[in-house]
């Protein structure tokens, strides 16, 4: 079963390669720019993740995607990498998993001379692990 964490690093990471939240059947078109602020996300991809949770998911699925953000929040669904480009993509537990990626649609991806999309990072955590693993060396 995804973790609501789960959809969300998932809705994440593709809206930093330009996907868009589709909303009622596509008449709302959600891509909160920037997704990462520092070493949070931003409070644009905050309120579009307040706005996906206040409706439970219901109606809204990543564009280049079927299933949707309820859907993905259900037990029958977990999120798992893509085995083509290492993206997140929805994996169904039990039934036939859907043959293609939100990538398929990306013509430019995989691209590996640009950096891949990613969670926010903690940059003091971070160096504070690098700090610890130098001293016990």
């Amino acid at each position: 079963m995804a973790s609501a964490t789960q959809v969300r690093t998932y809705l994440a990471y593709w809206f930093q390669l330009g996907k868009k939240l589709m909303w009622r059947n596509g008449e709302v078109e959600l891509s909160p720019q920037p997704v990462i602020d520092r070493d949070r996300f931003s409070s644009e991809f905050e309120a579009c993740w307040q706005k996906i949770m206040s409706i439970s998911g219901k109606d809204c699925y990543l564009e280049g995607s079927r299933e949707t953000i309820e859907e993905l929040l259900s037990p029958a669904w977990d999120i798992d990498e893509c085995a083509r480009c290492a993206m997140p993509v929805p994996m169904i537990e039990i039934g036939t998993q859907p043959l293609d990626c939100a990538c398929s649609d990306l013509d430019n991806w995989p691209n590996l001379e640009i950096p891949a999309p990613r969670s926010p990072v903690n940059n003091y955590v971070q160096l504070n692990k690098i700090k610890s693993r130098l001293k016990t060396n």
